[in-house]
């Protein structure tokens, strides 16, 4: 049975590489993203349709839904922020668009989404992206952690409230080799310092976390829901040093 995913984020590392795994094993994909160049290219390559715009416009997600079709087998809300800025450099309007993006966002993806996953016979199942930074206190993350707090809350929420036909789950990575991390890793130094301080010395890339967002996109995880599961290489749980 083919599936349909709908995937926001599309045009970044994280979604680029879950479309390109569900696309390989046979679900058809909706892309949403903001860049319109880099959204219709991955289309063409996976034989994708897509909806370009910014989940700020509030427009995009009604748009999205008439244009994604009208039976979704699952979701994916990989759009996100990465504002690392101490409390006292962080203005109103910071707070505001993390939470948008990140949350409030993802909220209304899932909302607008909700008709076509009801009508889905294929077990349907929503992806969230958390953080490890909901989990374990950092210096300069109190606005991108205080919004992914909210994705996880927000993912036991819809878990309960959807159960038992849509599963929903959340992936909470730490530090994720993708273009809207480019510029904390653009030193190699600064990247080596960050990857030594998790258990297996590495960070994430794209095909880590789109390797768990397959599986739970699929039956193999199908008595799993309201999870907020770390992909962070140890990060949220161990100490290897000291």
């Amino acid at each position: 049975m083919t599936r349909r995913i709908l995937i926001y984020g599309g045009s970044g590392g994280i979604g680029a590489a879950t479309a390109r795994l569900l696309k390989a094993q046979g679900d058809e994909v909706h892309l949403v993203g903001r860049n319109e160049a880099r959204l219709a290219a991955l289309a063409t390559e996976l034989g994708a349709t897509f909806t370009a715009g910014d989940v700020n416009d509030s427009g995009l997600f009604e748009r999205v839904s008439s244009e994604a079709g009208e039976i979704c087998d699952g979701l994916v809300y990989a759009a996100g922020t990465i504002n690392l800025k101490s409390l006292a450099r962080l203005a109103e309007a910071d707070f505001l668009n993390d939470f948008r993006v990140n949350a409030m966002g993802a909220a209304l993806a899932v909302q607008a989404a909700l008709k076509a996953l009801k009508k889905s016979t294929a077990s349907p199942s929503i992806v969230l992206f958390s953080s490890v930074a909901a989990r374990q206190g950092f210096a300069s993350h109190a606005s991108i952690g205080m919004a992914k707090a909210a994705v996880s809350g927000l993912t036991l929420c819809l878990a309960a409230e959807l159960a038992p036909h849509i599963r929903v789950n959340a992936i909470a990575p730490s530090l994720t080799r993708t273009p809207l991390a480019a510029s904390i890793l653009s030193s190699e130094p600064m990247a080596a310092s960050i990857a030594g301080l998790h258990a297996l010395q590495r960070l994430g890339t794209p095909a880590d976390i789109a390797a768990l967002a397959r599986f739970l996109l699929s039956e193999e995880s199908g008595w799993m829901t309201g999870q907020i599961i770390g992909l962070d290489g140890g990060r949220s749980t161990l100490r290897t040093k000291g």
